[in-house]
């Protein structure tokens, strides 16, 4: 595997891109396996991009686990791991990429206005670093997915976009890098959230009303900070009833100081 700080262009084989910030997990694994299994080059970039933290985030405690993360990469057979700096990424009067100004500030973007300008402005750095052929996203940051589809979509990008399930742990909670804040009680807590969601499932499924099923999951999350429950169609936009391959449940909560998402896609 190489390990680079600058891109060396590889336009005669077909590429494979994983972007992460790092402190890789088992979710991680399951989109660099399938950017192995369909392209002839994987490239994994970790780079904890500071344009996406607001004031008073967790960018500096965000966990770096650089020598954990080059072991997974081995191990996947990634080909070349992409280790930009701030330095290279960024300079100082930058040209700005915005997000939709309705559907990025709705959810994530509501309560962390300006979060998906960076994340955009990053992902768009790194696709015309890299210049892969497709690129893989975890369905668990579903408004994330959805908003680099519509740039790539937008902005006519020639790459695949390649959504990739949400990988759960032994009791249901989606993994995520900011489950390692949580103590033992916390993550008994945690627990809910798969549950509420799975109560959603079935409820919509059976012919529920919205609005019922979304009272009955704020129940089951009881005990936790709510961020939102909400109910959507696969682009964001409200929905009046379920859709059948149309509608996404997502979810926001704090579980003591950490605050958790998940969704599911029905």
């Amino acid at each position: 595997m190489k390990i680079v700080k600058e891109f060396e262009n590889l336009e005669s084989r077909s590429i494979g891109f994983v972007p992460t910030m790092g402190a890789l997990h088992d979710g991680h694994r399951e989109l660099l396996k399938r950017g192995r299994a369909e392209n002839e080059l994987l490239v994994l970039s970790i780079f904890v991009n500071p344009t996406q933290f607001l004031e008073g985030e967790d960018f500096s405690k965000y966990p770096r686990t650089l020598e954990e993360d080059i072991k997974i990469a081995k191990e996947i057979g990634v080909d070349i791991l992409f280790l930009p700096d701030v330095e290279t990424l960024y300079s100082g009067d930058e040209v700005s990429i915005l997000a939709p100004k309705i559907r990025g500030f709705i959810l994530e973007g509501k309560g962390r206005v300006g979060h998906f300008n960076g994340v955009l402005q990053v992902v768009l750095k790194l696709f015309n670093i890299v210049k892969p052929h497709k690129a893989y996203f975890g369905k668990k940051d579903a408004q994330q997915l959805i908003l680099i589809e519509s740039m790539v979509k937008n902005l006519f990008l020639d790459i695949e976009i390649v959504p990739v399930d949400i990988v759960r742990d032994f009791d249901g909670v989606a993994l995520s890098s900011r489950n390692r804040y949580l103590s033992k009680e916390e993550r008994k807590l945690a627990i809910k959230i798969p549950k509420a969601l799975t109560t959603g499932e079935t409820l919509l499924k059976s012919g529920n009303s919205l609005q019922s099923t979304k009272r009955a999951m704020l129940s089951a999350l009881e005990d936790l900070e709510i961020g939102y429950v909400e109910i959507r169609d696969r682009n964001l936009n409200l929905l009046q009833k379920f859709e059948k391959e149309n509608t996404i449940i997502l979810i926001a909560v704090k579980v003591g100081k950490t605050r958790l998402i998940d969704n599911i896609w029905l």
